[in-house]
């Protein structure tokens, strides 16, 4: 059994210690939130927070989460930060077919963690591992934008 703590809730997982974290998250847990996009780390849409940090869980082992806060796109709404994000993700009209969204937001709102103000170099930067098949990375800017303009 790995514990590890799943939106501010402790949980157990039985599985092998090096199963990917995003199946430990969909198939063990039911949390379907979070998307397999690759399986290699390159499109984001496995994106969620380890101890406050943006990772892509289809490449992290259940095992270097033991014991760790893991957040996941279900809990956003319950936060300052995931809550604009999102009303501002609505507000710019972001989504199209939403399949990378969750990675999106996740990615977005652990910017916006560090930088409240982020300029669109840092906001380059930060999202440079999600990609938009739709491609909607300028009203992804925009939205970053809004949200930290409704944060200060």
């Amino acid at each position: 059994m790995i514990k590890l703590v799943v939106n501010g809730k402790p949980v157990e997982v039985d599985a092998d210690p090096q199963m990917p974290l995003l199946w430990a998250l969909r198939d063990v847990l039911g949390m379907t939130g979070t998307k397999y996009g690759c399986g290699m780390a390159l499109c984001g849409a496995c994106t969620v927070h380890l101890d406050g940090a943006a990772v892509r869980s289809c490449t992290t082992p259940l095992s270097a989460a033991a014991g760790r806060s893991i957040s996941t796109i279900e809990a956003q709404s319950e936060t300052h930060i995931g809550k604009a994000v999102q009303q501002a993700w609505v507000a710019e009209n972001v989504a199209q077919c939403g399949y990378c969204q969750s990675g999106q937001i996740m990615s977005a709102v652990a910017l916006l963690a560090t930088h409240a103000k982020p300029t669109d170099a840092q906001i380059d930067e930060a999202m440079a591992g999600n990609i938009c098949r739709c491609g909607t990375y300028q009203r992804i800017r925009a939205a970053i934008h809004r949200a930290a303009a409704t944060l200060a």
